[in-house]
């Protein structure tokens, strides 16, 4: 599905502001995976998702998509194959314009070559999906969706970018900006909607409890790299004490290995 192959994104480079944020990263994301990423503030995972999106390009490294190199494609050809929701809810859908229309514009992205228009059919249909968010808003078609709630946007964004069918959903702590109700309701139809359209997705959280219960797999990053990387048994097993732990573990390895290079 994806594969980073010694990803490296240096900002700044060549002055005294250079900055190295993803550092020799390799990944291959199967089909199928619901990945969770953790990892503290500037670890480098939203600069990760920035280089699959093609938000940004980098330094070094090669990207590929279901075999074929994307790592020079631009964000507006990528954005066809890959989704992503941002943590904050008004980034996912337009302000001004009716709830059906903002389902109309994305859905027309799952439809590559077709033309198709708002009409009565369609309309049926986006009110059968709107009803899984049990949110009344199969009520509200023709409301701007300025008028909506951020839980309930953010919602709307998660049906709409499925509804497109991309290849890979890329969730950039799209629960954090909402109260801890519209959180769970947006994480209990996330895992949902990748479940029952066998999607695959990553997901970055501050939240390890979230990590842990949520996906098949868990990565963690820190300083530009990926530190771990646990699946199946192993993840199951994991408690937050313990990826606590695991954090500390690594970290002491890394500093002591540092220090041998330095004394040699």
């Amino acid at each position: 599905m994806i594969r980073v192959e010694n990803l490296t994104k240096v900002f700044h480079l060549g002055t005294v502001n250079e900055n190295l944020a993803i550092h020799n990263v390799d990944l291959t994301v199967r089909e199928g995976d619901f990945i969770t990423i953790v990892g503290s503030n500037g670890a480098g995972k939203t600069t990760l998702f920035n280089l699959i999106s093609g938000n940004q390009m980098p330094t070094d490294g090669k990207i590929y998509l279901n075999d074929t190199d994307v790592t020079r494609e631009p964000e507006y050809r990528r954005a066809k194959r890959i989704g992503r929701i941002f943590q904050d809810p008004l980034l996912g859908t337009a302000s001004n314009m009716a709830l059906e229309d903002n389902m109309m514009i994305c859905y027309r992205k799952g439809f590559k070559g077709l033309k198709i228009s708002l009409n009565g059919k369609m309309r049926r249909f986006f009110r059968e999906q709107l009803v899984q968010l049990d949110m009344g808003l199969e009520g509200r078609m023709k409301d701007n969706v300025g008028l909506l709630s951020g839980g309930q946007r953010q919602a709307l964004t998660l049906l709409m970018m499925v509804l497109s069918e991309p290849d890979l959903i890329l969730l950039d702590e799209h629960t954090a900006a909402l109260d801890p109700k519209n959180a769970a309701l947006v994480l209990q139809l996330t895992e949902e909607f990748i479940t029952r359209y066998g999607l695959t997705a990553m997901m970055i959280t501050h939240n390890m409890k979230n990590a842990i219960e949520y996906g098949n797999r868990l990565l963690m990053m820190d300083q530009g790299e990926i530190i771990l990387d646990v699946e199946g048994e192993q993840k199951r097993e994991l408690t937050v004490e313990k990826l606590v732990e695991k954090f500390h573990q690594i970290r002491r390895r890394t500093l002591e290995s540092d220090e041998v290079m330095l004394s040699e």
